[in-house]
């Protein structure tokens, strides 16, 4: 188990660092999100008053749960493109035949990917607390905001891994890249679920995401609802499971076919 540990350790830190050496991964984890929350939270700063809108302190509050959001799945995207990477590369052949189990070459980019997820969290709570966002719940509702993300991000990750392993190819990993939108898109996490419209409502209120951005959200904005946290984590472990058994049968696979 312990030198298990240290090759998912080792593999989860090369992830990182190849991460923040390609400017073209990294963008979309940390640039593209802060810029569309800072144009949303520009251009519809008003939408704090319409009728049936959560109480919050300002629109920046709300919406820092659907940046977390956006960046965490970006960056399971973007860790799937950097594993595809490696395999047109030729270095996933080499781990293979290399003396360890092959489950822990995807844990070490899961194990990656979670920390892109941290990292994330962080960024994004420290610009919400800059620009005078409130953490209503506090030190525990930051900390249970950064857990949900760092656990989804690697979450998320698991079905990026498994698309890497399947197809072998960056291109079609990165060309998930509008899919991964339109699913948040069609989620609460940059609009409450009450103010949507059909079809958009039907779909989020079954969108597992939705059920992650509120757990995310809820303390930031208001107390800590055990509720809300438990459906989070339903959710969280539901994603965990489909990319596990997605990424199990893509390795079997990328054995056989090589």
């Amino acid at each position: 188990m312990a030198a298990n540990l240290r090759v998912v350790r080792a593999l989860g830190m090369r992830s990182i660092r190849q991460t923040f050496r390609r400017p073209q991964l990294m963008a979309p984890i940390v640039v593209f999100p802060t810029l569309l929350l800072a144009v949303q939270t520009g251009g519809a700063g008003s939408a704090v008053d319409l009728p049936g809108f959560p109480p919050v302190q300002g629109f920046l509050q709300f919406m820092l749960a659907g940046a977390m959001m956006q960046s965490l799945m970006l960056a399971g995207n973007s860790g799937g493109i950097a594993f595809a990477v490696d395999i047109e590369m030729g270095f996933t052949d080499r781990l293979f035949a290399a003396p360890i189990p092959r489950f822990t070459i995807v844990l070490g980019r899961l194990a990656g990917t979670a920390a892109l997820g941290l990292f994330s969290a962080l960024w994004f709570l420290a610009i919400g607390l800059l620009f005078g966002a409130e953490i209503h719940s506090g030190v525990a509702g930051a900390l249970i905001a950064v857990v949900l993300v760092t656990a989804t991000a690697m979450a998320v990750g698991g079905i990026g891994a498994a698309i890497a392993l399947r197809s072998g190819s960056a291109s079609v990993v990165q060309g998930l890249f509008p899919l991964v939108l339109v699913v948040l898109f069609l989620s609460s996490a940059f609009f409450p679920l009450d103010l949507m419209i059909q079809p958009a409502k039907a779909i989020a209120e079954y969108n597992p995401f939705s059920f992650i951005a509120e757990g995310v959200r809820n303390p930031i904005i208001a107390d800590i609802d055990a509720t809300d946290l438990l459906y989070a984590l339903l959710s969280i472990a539901g994603i965990v499971v489909l990319g596990l058994v997605l990424s199990a049968r893509a390795l079997r696979h990328r054995l056989k076919v090589g």
